[in-house]
């Protein structure tokens, strides 16, 4: 099985991509792991900042177990006026 994983705003350009798949199997730290190692560390600046969703719902618990098949959406924190 599978995650997908889509990046918004500073995450999208940090990883150089809109959305990718990952394989399932590991908390979101573990992912947030895969995903560095992945992408470098200007991704990893931004994983340090930003909260995430676990289909729709938000994902405070880094320990926590990710269900295969889930989406995760990165959110890095917005500006805006």
């Amino acid at each position: 099985m599978q995650l997908t994983v889509r990046y918004f705003a500073g995450a999208r350009a940090a990883a150089g991509r809109a959305e990718e798949t990952v394989p399932a199997g590991g908390s979101l730290e573990e992912l947030l792991d895969e995903l560095t190692g992945r992408h470098g560390e200007r991704l990893a600046v931004v994983l340090k900042a930003a909260s995430f969703l676990v289909d729709g719902v938000a994902c405070h618990d880094r320990q926590a177990p990710l269900p295969a098949g889930a989406t995760v959406d990165v959110l890095p924190p917005f500006a805006g006026g």
